[in-house]
């Protein structure tokens, strides 16, 4: 935890979760307009660590994703290792597939 303090609030004795905050931010950087239907697969990476910069280069375009253990790679054994599969609401999806492709992602 932080140990931040709350301006302007009685209670300046009580840390803000570094975690939720986090989230915050990352909340904040989503464009409603890339958040809405349903989730369509547009890529895939290699492995978690690809995958999740895959990941923040979509956060930071305002598309928020979510990522998939690729079916056949579904092996708890394999920790990070193992393809994974990159998930965009509907709305984002065309701009998610322009983005990947300029980096080298594979296809949805």
């Amino acid at each position: 935890m932080a140990d931040r303090r709350a301006s302007g609030d009685d209670r300046l004795d009580e840390p803000v979760d570094s975690l939720a905050e986090a989230r915050r931010e990352q909340a904040r950087k989503i464009d409603p307009a890339y958040a809405e239907g349903d989730l369509v697969k547009v890529g895939w990476a290699p492995n978690q660590p690809v995958a999740e910069l895959m990941q923040g280069l979509l956060l930071e375009n305002g598309i928020p994703s979510m990522l998939r253990r690729t079916l056949g790679m579904d092996v708890p054994d394999f920790l990070a290792a193992g393809a994974r599969d990159i998930f965009v609401p509907a709305s984002g999806a065309e701009l998610a597939r322009e983005l990947l492709a300029e980096r080298g992602a594979g296809d949805g």
